[in-house]
């Protein structure tokens, strides 16, 4: 089994904290978080792909072990995301990677596809949304707030940030009995540091900016046709099933499976979503190293 190895890249002002196993001349995984965890969720993920492929997984600023500058340094966007992850990618000298993507690293990780469309070589998405069809109800407060973003839509939105909200989100449609409750006070952790709530509540504002760009993401999947696996967990509130097939409507040759687990399909399912993984990116031919 690779041993994960825990370092840090500078990237301008941010120190990115991620995670990495596998041999150093194997085809590249790059797995992006989403809210409210880190890198963290990919710990039991990470040595079952590591044997044959080089997998890395950041911490997304205002998120995990990543040391960010103060939002009145940095601006806490989905833009100012990518474009931290996309200096990240060209300090590792990451040519050609598949992409991980799951919650808020489906928007990270598609701005990155747009700006490098040549350097995907496949996508997996795990409740990672690109479509419309694949919002629930659960998303109104948010939606108020994309509409007005007044105090008082921002101070709704807290209803997010709470104790019960991060770990309803943990455990929701779970197989009873089967999440460790470790990572969801490790997120609820991380949440009570110095502005780290604000920094939230700034990101769940430029969402908007997301959904904005859904019809770019789809166009650069019709043009580019990029290999994809979706692994969905069916029981997900807030990204539900219809968003993961709405993919097949601009990638015919997708490939979908919903999982009987919820948002956080990896705490009840890693090894299933791993088989999948490992026996997609096989078939793309990304399962040998490069010469």
């Amino acid at each position: 089994m690779s041993t994960i190895a825990y370092r840090t890249q500078q990237v301008d002002d941010v120190e990115v904290f991620y995670r990495e196993a596998g041999p150093a001349d194997a085809p590249v995984l790059l797995l992006l978080h989403g809210f409210p965890t880190s890198s963290h969720m990919f710990r039991d993920l990470i040595p079952a792909l590591a044997d044959r492929y080089r997998v890395i997984a950041p911490d997304l600023p205002g998120f995990g072990r990543t040391r960010a500058p103060s939002r009145a340094r940095y601006v806490y966007s989905f833009d100012q995301l990518a474009r931290t992850m996309g200096g990240l990618v060209d300090a590792l000298g990451l040519e050609h990677y598949a992409l991980y993507v799951f919650d808020y690293g489906a928007p990270v990780g598609f701005r990155l596809a747009l700006a490098h469309p040549e350097r995907i070589t496949a996508i997996i998405t795990q409740n990672g949304n690109a479509y419309e069809e694949g919002f629930s109800t659960g998303w109104e407060p948010w939606q108020a707030y994309w509409r007005e973003p007044t105090p008082e839509n921002r101070e709704a939105c807290r209803a997010s940030l709470t104790d019960e909200a991060i770990r309803f989100q943990h455990t929701h449609g779970m197989p009873e009995d089967r999440v460790a409750p470790d990572a969801a006070e490790l997120d609820i952790a991380y949440l009570r540091r110095g502005e780290a709530e604000e920094i939230q509540l700034d990101l769940i504002l430029s969402y908007r900016t997301n959904v904005e760009l859904y019809p770019a993401f789809q166009a650069y999947f019709r043009e580019h046709q990029p290999p994809l696996l979706a692994a969905w967990g069916r029981h997900d509130v807030f990204f539900l099933p219809p968003g993961a097939l709405a993919y097949a409507r601009d990638l015919p040759h997708a490939e979908i499976h919903l999982l009987d687990a919820g948002h956080f399909a990896l705490a009840t399912h890693h090894e299933e979503i791993a088989q999948l993984i490992r026996r997609f990116l096989a078939r793309q031919r990304l399962g040998v190293r490069r010469s």
